[in-house]
C-alpha cells in the first residue's frame, strides 16, 4: 500500500495543488493509518472495510487524541480512499460515511496591544541575526501572515517603495498584502546590515530571511524564536506565531477596521472566519463589566 499512498501525495501535490506543509501533515496521518492496517495484515486497499476505518478511530481516541486530531486524521484517510476511488484501485469506497467529530471551539489566542509591543521591542539590532530578527517579528504583525508565508518570502517579494508584500498564500494563491514605516524600517534595516552577514561567503538565496547557515529560515526556528522574545520580554502569557495573527486581526476590527478589509489582509477564504474576531472584543467588554462594575 506504501506505492498508493506515494502515487496518492502526488495527486494531491501537482493535481490539488497542496501545499508542503498540508501534504506532510497528510502523510504523517497516513503513515500512521497504514502502520494500523500492517498490524492486521491488511495487504491490500480493497481488503479494508468500513470496520476496520471505525476501529481505526476508535483507537485514536483510546490514545487520548482530541478531536481535532481526529478530524484531521478523518480528512487525510478519506482523500487517500477518494484517490484509490478515482484511480480504480478501488470500486466501493469505505471512507464515504466516515464522521470527523466536531471539535471543541475556543476563542483564538490574543495578546493586548502593550504585550505585543513587548515583544517586538524584545530583539537587540547590533547584530545581524537581532536585525533579522526584528524585521520578520514587525512584518508578522504589521501584515496578519501566517508564518509559513512568512518563511516562504524572497527577497522578489518586497516592494520596498510601494510598502507591500507579494504573499502566497494556501492553495498558491497570491495576495498583495501592505505594511506600514515601521516594518519598512525594520526590514530596511536588515536588508542593509543584516542579511549581507548572514549570507557572506555562501551561495547566493533567493529567501528573504536567513538564518546562522545563510539558507532559507524555518517555521519551527521562527517559533523557537518568538518563544525566546517572549520570555525575555516577560510575557507570561502563551506566544505563538499564530497569536500575532490572531491579535492582528481583533486590534485591527477594535481600532474600527472593516471586516471585509480583515479578510482580505488575512487571506481567509470565509468571511466567517473573520467574523469570529468580532466578538472577542465584546466578550472582553463583557469580563470587564463582571469583573469591575460594583452590581454587576
Amino acid at each position: 500500500m506504501k506505492e498508493h499512498l506515494e502515487n496518492c501525495l502526488h495527486y494531491l501535490r501537482e493535481e490539488k495543488r497542496l501545499s508542503a506543509n498540508t501534504l506532510l501533515s497528510y502523510q504523517r496521518d497516513l503513515d500512521r493509518f497504514l502502520a494500523f492496517t500492517q498490524e492486521l495484515h491488511l495487504g491490500h486497499p480493497s481488503e479494508i472495510t468500513r470496520h476496520h476505518l471505525a476501529r481505526y478511530m476508535l483507537c485514536l481516541k483510546e490514545e487520548g487524541k482530541k478531536a481535532a486530531t481526529v478530524a484531521r486524521h478523518v480528512v487525510s484517510i478519506r482523500a487517500f480512499f477518494h484517490y484509490l476511488a478515482l484511480t480504480a484501485v478501488l470500486v466501493h469506497n469505505p471512507s464515504a460515511f466516515m464522521e470527523a467529530p466536531k471539535p471543541e471551539k475556543s476563542s483564538p489566542s490574543i495578546v493586548s496591544v502593550p504585550v505585543t509591543n513587548l515583544l517586538l521591542d524584545a530583539p537587540s539590532t547590533g547584530k545581524p541575526n537581532g536585525k533579522r530578527d526584528k524585521a520578520m517579528l514587525e512584518l508578522l504583525y504589521a501584515t496578519g501572515i501566517r508564518v509559513s508565508e512568512l518563511v516562504s518570502l524572497d527577497v522578489g517579494h518586497v516592494h520596498m517603495q510601494l510598502g507591500y508584500i507579494q504573499c502566497i498564500g494556501s492553495g498558491q494563491k497570491e495576495r498583495l498584502v501592505p505594511f506600514g514605516r515601521l516594518a519598512k524600517d525594520a526590514l530596511e534595516s536588515y536588508l542593509l546590515e543584516g542579511r549581507p552577514e548572514l549570507s557572506a561567503g555562501k551561495e547566493p538565496d533567493a529567501a528573504l530571511f536567513l538564518n546562522h547557515l545563510g539558507t532559507r529560515m524555518t517555521r519551527q526556528g521562527f517559533w523557537k524564536m518568538i518563544k525566546k522574545y517572549a520570555k525575555e520580554a516577560g510575557i507570561d502569557e502563551a506566544v505563538t506565531p499564530h497569536t500575532l495573527r490572531h491579535s492582528v486581526a481583533v486590534h485591527m476590527l477594535e481600532g474600527g477596521a472593516d471586516p471585509r478589509t480583515v479578510q482580505e489582509l488575512l487571506g481567509h477564504a470565509e468571511l466567517a472566519t473573520t467574523l469570529k474576531y468580532v466578538q472577542l472584543p465584546k466578550a472582553r467588554i463583557r469580563d470587564a463589566y463582571s469583573s469591575s462594575h460594583p452590581r454587576a
